[in-house]
């Protein structure tokens, strides 16, 4: 029970710093490159109270895996933010950063507020999708979609949340979002789940090399 507690305390904190990272590395960019503003302060306050609560208290919820006690003890004088760990949020962070900055890009086609709308949609969907990245160390072809129910709950819950922004007129104006087309909403989806397809393969070819050795 300890180390599944502090395993799913490590991953949600990898989850939570992961998608802010992403979120700084896009405003960075932007304000190095003379570009309009990517998100508004409501935009940051709607990805910070829901896409970010609901999926971290899910991934706190994780049941322990078979092989938890197959690890060695760590070391007690070992902080959370090891060398490793941080590298694995910095990529992690840069890859979502990446698609929602094409995102970005393809809405400043159109106009500045396309843009900022598609980078907020983007970002916020790609950080629900990568919750089922931190939920384990294994890919999730392995650990199981449904084994732990209330991750899938949050990602629902927050994709309809969105969705309710981008598709109600009244609400666009509060959440200073700007009409998309439908192609803009399809690369929305595509490039929200790019980070997480390309984790996913890269945990599931892992994990194939890993067998293979052990074989």
């Amino acid at each position: 029970n300890g180390r599944n507690v502090y395993r799913n305390i490590k991953n949600a904190i990898k989850f939570l710093l992961g998608g802010n990272m992403a979120g700084i590395l896009v405003v960075l960019y932007t304000s190095i490159a003379a570009l309009p503003v990517p998100f508004v302060p409501v935009h940051l306050l709607f990805i910070n109270l829901l896409t970010d609560s609901l999926p971290a208290i899910a991934i706190g919820m994780e049941p322990a895996s078979k092989d938890v006690l197959k690890d060695p003890p760590r070391d007690p004088k070992e902080g959370i933010l090891t060398g490793d760990f941080l590298m694995r949020i910095c990529v992690e962070g840069c890859i979502i950063g990446i698609f929602t900055l094409i995102a970005f890009y393809i809405g400043l086609q159109t106009s500045a507020a396309v843009a900022s709308t598609m980078a907020f949609c983007t970002l916020s969907l790609a950080r629900l999708f990568h919750g089922f990245n931190c939920r384990s160390k294994h890919s999730i072809g392995k650990v199981g979609l449904f084994s732990n129910i209330y991750s899938v709950l949050a990602f629902v819950v927050g994709v309809l949340l969105l969705s309710t922004v981008m598709y109600i007129p009244f609400l666009h104006g509060l959440f200073s979002v700007a009409p998309l087309s439908g192609a803009n909403i399809g690369f929305i989806y595509l490039l929200a789940f790019c980070p997480t397809f390309i984790i996913q393969l890269y945990k599931s070819i892992r994990e194939a090399v890993f067998n293979r050795k052990n074989r």
